[in-house]
């Protein structure tokens, strides 16, 4: 926890906490959100992992179908909250786009407005005036859960009702529980325009499995499925650092995902969340890096591309990931919606989800605004996640220089042997990634767990200082 605390205070150069308030605005300004992408949560499953830490119920029928509702109802309260009076310059101004008070005190100039997220002739002329009625170009959109197939049934008319206001251009993801790769849902879901989608199998191992309260599920019938309904990206989520694991057993893993049809895999680290109930004992951190290191050298000399800090794919392969995107909106309960200097979370409640959508208000429990040096540490720390960051994106992201700001810790960096420049971009080291994912260890117990854990409890927090 402490070297969270002292993390964020070095780096945001201030001692102000991360504080989420109980507020929210029944707009979302997003008009003018550069790279914007899409996510639904689904919260529902046929039972519950004690090793998974997202928001999720066991399915109920009657109560999916209420969700179902309020979500189509929660589209088009952000989709429809706007006509030309919503799209003034400085509607957006005022809530979509760094503090222009920070932008001063950090010495940065007004060119940075525009290069934010408005860009040169964003405001001006007919161009403008022509955008209010268009469709929002939006990167990608992705179902998580719970178990989105669950609600297979339901996914065209989600789709349908999000492209009324939004285009889709990198595709559409899924996640999918290993008893939901049937040929039967995933021509459902593939008709409902879903072109990437990614398997929960933790393991492929029965030891690994019996560890997280999982069983084997029957994959040859699962891949055999994949073969007859083929998706652009097919990705196998995987875990390391279960107990008893063995960097042998993994590599087993990650060729027999890689032979059976995926072709992208995460490998995520076993993480013990504080309200997830795990009885499953720790393994020592020494054990985790000898693990980790074995299997990104495996991965790299079996010639599959490092994508993420976590995940891994053969060459030409589209990327599955819903976590390193600039701005988002989520939809659902417990989804977070990031818009320029807002971060917004959604409540975890899903009766009281539908009550704030039935009373036609959004759903937001509690809204974070950034400072400035708040805003560029989450963007760095998720742009790091991919294992390279570009001067130049964060120039463009937030009109000033990386070096001038961060010149000391880039510098530090290298000498530590973290990252190196090549062409201009800075790319993280093997040993910069397990220094990555160690501290994402606390970043993870110090923020999220204790975040998630109030939210599981509480529908609207007053607040909560980070």
């Amino acid at each position: 926890m402490k070297i969270a605390k002292g993390a964020r205070i070095w780096l945001t150069r201030s001692l102000r906490p991360f504080e989420f308030k109980k507020e929210y605005d029944n707009q979302l300004n997003y008009a003018h959100a550069k790279n914007l992408g899409l996510y639904v949560h689904i919260p529902f499953c046929r039972s519950i992992c004690s090793f998974c830490p997202y928001c999720k119920v066991l399915y109920d029928e009657k109560l999916a179908q209420r969700y179902i509702k309020a979500l189509l109802k929660e589209i088009e309260l952000v989709g429809e909250s706007y006509s030309r009076k919503n799209f003034s310059s400085n509607s957006f101004l005022s809530e979509n786009s760094v503090d222009k008070s920070s932008l001063s005190e950090n010495a940065i100039g007004k060119s940075s407005l525009s290069k934010n997220s408005i860009g040169e002739n964003s405001l001006s002329g007919d161009s403008h005036s022509k955008s209010l009625f268009s469709k929002k170009e939006v990167t990608s959109l992705y179902f998580g859960g719970g178990s989105p197939a669950l609600m297979a049934d339901y996914l065209g008319e989600i789709i349908s009702k999000l492209k009324e206001y939004f285009s889709i251009t990198e595709g559409i993801g899924l996640e999918l529980h290993p008893k939901d790769v049937t040929v039967e849902t995933l021509t459902k879901v593939k008709a409902a325009g879903v072109t990437k989608i990614s398997i929960g199998i933790q393991s492929f191992q029965k030891e690994s499995l019996q560890a997280l309260g999982r069983k084997e599920e029957d994959y040859q019938a699962i891949f055999a499925a994949l073969q007859k309904v083929p998706f652009e990206t097919v990705s196998m989520d995987l875990i390391f650092a279960i107990p008893g694991q063995t960097s042998a057993s993994l590599k087993k893993d990650i060729d027999y995902a890689f032979g059976n049809g995926a072709n992208h895999i995460a490998i995520y680290p076993f993480v013990d969340f504080s309200f997830a109930n795990n009885s499953v004992p720790l393994m020592a951190e020494k054990e985790k890096r000898r693990l980790l290191d074995d299997i990104t050298d495996y991965c790299e000399k079996s010639g599959y591309l490092r994508t993420s800090i976590w995940t891994y794919a053969k060459k030409s392969t589209q990327k599955y990931s819903s976590m390193t995107r600039d701005n988002f909106l989520g939809f659902g309960c417990s989804a977070t919606t990031l818009l320029g200097d807002q971060f917004k979370v959604n409540t975890f409640s899903i009766e009281e989800y539908i009550k704030r959508i039935e009373d036609k208000q959004l759903p937001t429990s509690l809204t974070l605004r950034f400072s400035l040096r708040q805003r560029m540490v989450y963007y760095l720390f998720w742009t790091a996640y991919t294992t390279k960051v570009d001067p130049r994106a964060f120039k463009d992201f937030f009109g000033v220089s990386l070096q001038k700001m961060y010149g000391l810790e880039l510098f530090l960096c290298q000498l530590l042997g973290f990252a190196k420049k090549e062409e201009g971009i800075y790319k993280m080291t093997k040993k910069g990634a397990y220094y990555f994912y160690y501290f994402e260890q606390f970043y993870t117990l110090a923020y999220i767990d204790k975040m998630w854990g109030i939210m599981r409890e509480e529908a609207f927090p007053e607040r909560i200082t980070l």
